[in-house]
């Protein structure tokens, strides 16, 4: 079965132009290394996944814990990384952090990779 998505204007907020349209300067690419090597992770890309998932794309890491089974530290660091990179944002509530999607992080991305 095909899941259609819908197509989201990525054209705001934009890091760097598109690979496709003109060369990255250094800072572009260093910045973008970074963004691409937070992704670049079978571990980070489930955690993404399963807070962009969750309810109001936020999670508590005592809720990413089991479906990715690695230990709390390691999960906490990958979301560290995630954060860092700027997909996520964390609040703490108590003695747990929960993890949200920032709005068009993803995009941002995907607009690197856009033709026209």
């Amino acid at each position: 079965m095909t899941t259609m998505l819908d197509v989201t204007d990525v054209t705001a907020g934009v890091c760097c132009a598109p690979l496709v349209r003109e060369p990255l300067s250094a800072a572009e690419a260093d910045q973008l290394a970074t963004t691409l090597k937070a992704l670049a992770d079978p571990a980070r890309l489930r955690l993404l996944s399963i807070v962009a998932a969750s309810e109001n794309t936020e999670a508590c890491v005592c809720d990413l814990i089991e479906p990715v089974g690695l230990s709390q530290p390691t999960v906490s660091h990958h979301l560290k990384i995630l954060t860092t990179a700027g997909f996520l944002t964390r609040t703490k509530r108590g003695t747990w952090a929960y993890f949200k999607l920032v709005p068009g992080a993803l995009d941002r991305v995907s607009q690197l990779f856009v033709a026209s």
